[in-house]
Formats: C-alpha cells, sequence, structure tokens
C-alpha cells in the first residue's frame, strides 16, 4: 500500500506539472476513515502564492447528482415515499397527461427513460424558473423508455423536481436537512457562495461575460439560471465533507445522526440495473471505466474536474477533486489520469 500511495501522490503531482489542472485534493480511505490524502499545485496559476488545500472548496458539478439527488431520492424510497417502478402519474399531478406521466423513477435514474438530451433551457423556455419546470415536465420525450441508456441531465433535473414535490422542501433544504447536516457534511451547500467560502473557492472556467475565471458561482448554466439551486449541479463542497459521505455508503454506523438513505439504498444502487443494455448502469452511478461490473467499482464524475468512487467489495472509496476545467474542456488528458488513479487505488 505505501508503494501505491507513492505512485498516487506522484501521478496527481505530474497533474499539475503537465497542465492537466491547476491543482488537486484527493484521498483513500474506508469505512474508518481516511488512509491516504494530500494536494498538489495552486488555486489559480494567476495566484501562484495560494496553494491547494484540504479545505479548499470545490465546485463539484454533477457530483450534485449523488450529494443531492441520488441522496436525497433514497430517503424518500426509504421512507416509502417513492415507488421506483410506478409510473410518474401514479403519484405526481403535474406530469399527468403528459409524456413523462409514463416514465418511471428506476428508469431516471438509469437514464433509460428516453427524456431529451443535452439543450439549453433558456433557447427552449427562457429565464423564469417556474416557465422552465414546466417546459421540462412537459416536453415531449427523445425515444421510447426503456430502449437505450443515454446519459442526460434532464434525468437529474426531473428527480430534483420530483424530490421537492414529495418532500415539500426545496432541493437545498432538503439535502441539507437529510443528508449534509446528519452526516456532518458543515461545509456542503449550493451556491452561489459567501464571501468567506468563496475566497478558499477553486476558480473554474473563464467568464466572458465578466473577464474573470467562475469562484464560488456554479459553472453549469442551468444551474446558475435557476437560482444556483437544480439537481443537474451548483453544490459546492469540500475533500472531508466527500469523505463523511463515502465512508457512510460503507457504514452506516459512521454518521453522527441518522441519515435520510441507507444501505438498502447503497446496496440497491451500486448494481447492475439496466439489463441488457448497454453501457451498464446502477442507480445514477456507473462502473468504473475499466473495470468489470461484478467487481462493484463505481464512479461518479464532476465536469468541473471533480471525482468520486466507491467499492463495497473492497470496502475502500477515493476522491480526486480538481479544477481541470481552469485550463480547458478537453476531457482526455484528465480522463487518463482518473483512470491512473483508479487503478493504484481499487488494484
Amino acid at each position: 500500500m505505501e508503494d501505491s500511495t507513492d505512485r498516487i501522490k506522484q501521478l496527481v503531482v505530474d497533474g499539475v506539472r503537465d497542465q492537466v489542472y491547476p491543482g488537486a485534493v484527493w484521498a483513500i480511505g474506508d469505512a474508518a476513515g481516511m488512509k491516504a490524502g494530500g494536494t498538489a499545485g495552486v488555486l489559480a496559476p494567476a495566484d501562484p502564492g495560494t496553494p491547494m488545500r484540504p479545505d479548499t472548496v470545490f465546485d463539484v458539478a454533477s457530483l450534485t447528482k449523488i450529494l443531492a439527488v441520488w441522496s436525497t431520492i433514497g430517503a424518500l424510497w426509504e421512507d416509502g415515499a417513492l415507488p421506483l417502478d410506478e409510473p410518474l402519474e401514479g403519484f405526481w399531478t403535474e406530469v399527468a397527461d403528459h409524456p413523462l406521466s409514463q416514465v418511471t423513477a428506476r428508469q431516471l435514474l438509469t437514464h433509460t427513460a428516453g427524456v431529451p438530451l443535452r439543450a439549453q433551457l433558456k433557447n427552449l423556455y427562457g429565464t423564469d424558473p417556474v416557465a422552465i419546470r414546466a417546459g421540462v415536465l412537459h416536453e415531449a420525450l427523445h425515444r421510447t423508455p426503456g430502449e437505450a441508456v443515454e446519459y442526460t441531465d434532464r434525468a437529474a433535473l426531473i428527480l430534483g423536481y420530483l424530490a421537492e414535490h414529495l418532500s415539500g422542501q426545496g432541493l437545498d433544504q432538503l439535502a441539507h436537512t437529510r443528508i449534509w447536516q446528519p452526516l456532518g457534511m458543515a461545509n456542503t451547500r449550493f451556491g452561489p457562495l459567501p464571501a468567506d467560502l468563496a475566497a478558499r473557492c477553486a476558480p473554474t472556467e473563464l467568464d466572458e461575460d465578466t473577464g474573470r475565471h467562475l469562484k464560488g458561482v456554479a459553472h453549469d448554466f442551468s444551474a446558475r439560471l435557476l437560482g444556483g439551486v437544480c439537481g443537474i449541479a451548483g453544490t459546492f463542497s469540500v475533500l472531508d465533507d466527500l469523505t463523511r459521505f463515502l465512508r457512510y455508503m460503507l457504514d452506516p454506523a459512521t454518521a453522527p445522526a441518522a441519515a435520510g438513505f441507507g444501505p438498502n439504498w447503497v446496496e440497491e444502487s451500486l448494481s447492475v440495473q439496466t439489463g441488457t443494455l448497454e453501457p451498464v448502469r446502477g442507480l445514477f452511478w456507473h462502473p468504473a471505466p475499466g473495470t468489470d461490473p461484478a467487481d462493484r467499482t463505481y464512479v461518479h464524475y464532476g465536469f468541473t474536474g471533480t471525482g468520486m468512487w466507491i467499492s463495497p467489495k473492497q470496502g475502500a472509496w477515493a476522491a480526486l477533486l480538481t479544477n481541470k476545467l481552469y485550463y480547458t474542456r478537453d476531457r482526455q488528458p484528465l480522463t487518463e489520469l482518473r483512470n491512473a488513479f483508479r487503478e493504484l487505488v481499487f488494484a
């Protein structure tokens, strides 16, 4: 393990040298806690005197789908308030008589619902959040539900709306009260961030409107359009909070108080849920590239450069947080580094 840890440290440092990202924070561990971790690089090349730190705040982008949506949907499922395999029209009047009415929550969680693929919400429905919600929940499907696995942000947006409908709370409040607060995730929240947290936030992409890199404001346009809170993206977090979340997934006894989802939801999610369809997926989690689904090493990535891995079979987890988007939208360099990181952690 010592040799592997040294190689992980060097890999992460090499990512800074090769300008894959300005900086990174990482950790690996098990249900007992962190076994190794470290930092590399700086918050931004323009500020070489400010290094990455363990408490650096990251725009985790699509990890929102796990931290806020998957977790709260799991809590509602554990409560018995959400049947995964019943058409949505059976318990959600807002979608009745519209194409989405025949879709199930499981299909949304496996990206087999046939909902539209990527499209700018503003171009379709304007800037009013009420109009956007109505447009998304009433729009035509892209294809027949259950026909194919196609990743789309729409699934998370719809599930976020569903969680709000079933709970009577905003997604930010629901995630805080049911998940983040019970787990002690004190530095996880939707943006925009207050000044104290924004000051230690890793900047992401250059904003053409301001000429500055986004810092403390969600990179994702849909999240910004919806005031910072939506199922697609918008959450900010720190390494310690993510380790709490991942440890809890392996062993609920690690939480200081009971969180909303439990081991049944984890077991359901970290298993193949797409039958013979490919690519294989669990519930919002998917088998890590290069692994056999039977090994049950699952991953979820964020577009800004973040990632979380978990393996119930090995009793291990890992997190790698970077702000690669500061440099480029090209995914390949970080993809290669992530794969190497996963191989070292879960060899």
